[in-house]
């Protein structure tokens, strides 16, 4: 029997683990790059990540949780939020930590992928170094029986029209700035409890810090999601990595002072250890018409793009990934067609619409009864707790968060 032969143009967290799988269970799969595992390696950081419970079971049934024993292991998440005023040096309103049921790991994507693109070369696959035009897909979808596209940007996200019905924005809703660093002192309330901590300034945006493993060893990530038009949406004009990290600690030591004094002694893990940027969160048609007919199926966030405020995008990737890889087994011999490709991004949604809904509603801002919700788990942690463990597990809030009485009746059985 011949195997049925797949490409998948992109080399992320969604295209390289959908690879590798497809691999492993004997397809014969080609992986269109734009860049070789060295320039990846070598490069600019490219995102913040933090993988859930969730997501890293995807990764370690597969094999590829290469970094589990190197990168920090996460056993919380806490949130601080800032007084309502979100002037300079405001005291906190709210500050607590919560419990994750199984550790989070965050690990910077140049390692991951450089390591998972050899790791696929060395077992066999086909690499093509090249960055993917509509032009090419439209004679590469003749020569394999599903292309796949898992390249967030570029010429070919634009093939995949939005969903209107699903993407309420027209616009960026926050202004991105990372900054991977060294030297970061523990929060002083949980020194021994490495935790991803989720800043809200109201007004200004938020600031959330990431323990994660880098090219040079274990790390932080500070990452700014500044509100358009606020004293954070202050990056476009920096002229370096140094300027942008002087200017990420000055916001911290305006707005979150209570981050600023454990970052005395930060220093940029290296070179490309900064990144900016910003985009529209859209979810997209998941079949795109290619000029000569053909059908293409998107991934992850070609399809899905939230905005990484609540962390579901690499997540979502790794979740998409093992979606389409059991609905490509499942189909068999028979052909990946229109309805086929419908399918398969639609058990996906059932994973990611979750996520999506809750993002788009914490991009707004927190409604008066979720900063119930928030003021309560500090004194709470049940709730506490199950806040944190939302971010694995995001359809678990459609049942007491978004609406106002449903919060109450929990707080009030909680209580």
């Amino acid at each position: 029997m011949q195997l049925r032969k797949l490409l998948i143009v992109g080399a992320g967290q969604a295209g390289l683990q959908l690879a590798l799988g497809l691999q492993a269970r004997d397809y014969d799969v080609t992986v269109m790059s734009n860049r070789t595992a060295d320039e990846i390696r070598t490069g600019r950081v490219t995102s913040t990540q933090c993988m859930f419970g969730a997501a890293l079971a995807h990764e370690r049934d597969a094999g590829l949780d290469f970094w589990a024993d190197q990168a920090p292991r996460i056993p919380g998440l806490g949130i601080s939020v800032a007084g309502d005023s979100g002037t300079p040096g405001a005291p906190r309103a709210v500050d607590w930590l919560g419990r994750l049921d199984a550790p989070a790991q965050s690990v910077d994507q140049r390692v991951k992928m450089a390591g998972w693109l050899e790791t696929f070369a060395e077992r066999g696959g086909k690499v093509v170094v090249h960055a993917a035009t509509a032009a090419d897909l439209d004679y590469f979808s003749l020569a394999y029986d599903l292309v796949l596209v898992a390249a967030g940007k570029g010429e070919t996200v634009s093939m995949f029209r939005p969903d209107a019905a699903r993407s309420p924005y027209r616009d960026p809703q926050r202004a991105l700035a990372v900054a991977y660093v060294h030297g970061l002192a523990p929060r002083p309330e949980h020194p021994d409890v490495a935790a991803v901590r989720c800043n809200l300034v109201p007004g200004v945006g938020e600031l959330i810090v990431i323990p994660a493993l880098t090219t040079s060893g274990p790390c932080d990530i500070l990452f700014w999601e500044g509100v358009p038009g606020g004293p954070a949406d202050a990056f476009e004009a920096v002229a370096g990595p140094a300027e942008h990290l002087a200017l990420t600690l000055d916001l911290m030591r305006r707005f979150t002072p209570w981050e600023y004094e454990r970052a005395s002694a930060v220093e940029l893990t290296d070179a490309n250890a900064t990144l900016t940027g910003g985009f529209t969160p859209t979810v997209r048609e998941p079949v795109a018409e290619l000029p000569g007919g053909g059908l293409v199926l998107g991934v992850a966030d070609v399809v899905v793009a939230n905005d990484p405020l609540t962390g579901q995008g690499s997540n979502n990737a790794a979740k998409c990934a093992a979606a389409y890889l059991d609905s490509i087994t499942e189909r068999g011999e028979l052909p990946f067609d229109r309805a086929w490709m419908h399918s398969a991004f639609d058990r996906f949604w059932t994973q990611a619409g979750p996520s999506t809904r809750w993002t788009n509603a914490m991009l707004g801002g927190p409604q008066d009864h979720v900063r119930r919700l928030l003021a309560a788990a500090q004194t709470q942690p049940r709730i506490a707790d199950r806040i944190a463990n939302g971010f694995d597990r995001p359809a678990d809030f459609a049942e007491w968060f978004y609406d106002a009485g449903a919060a109450a009746d929990y707080l009030a059985a909680t209580a």
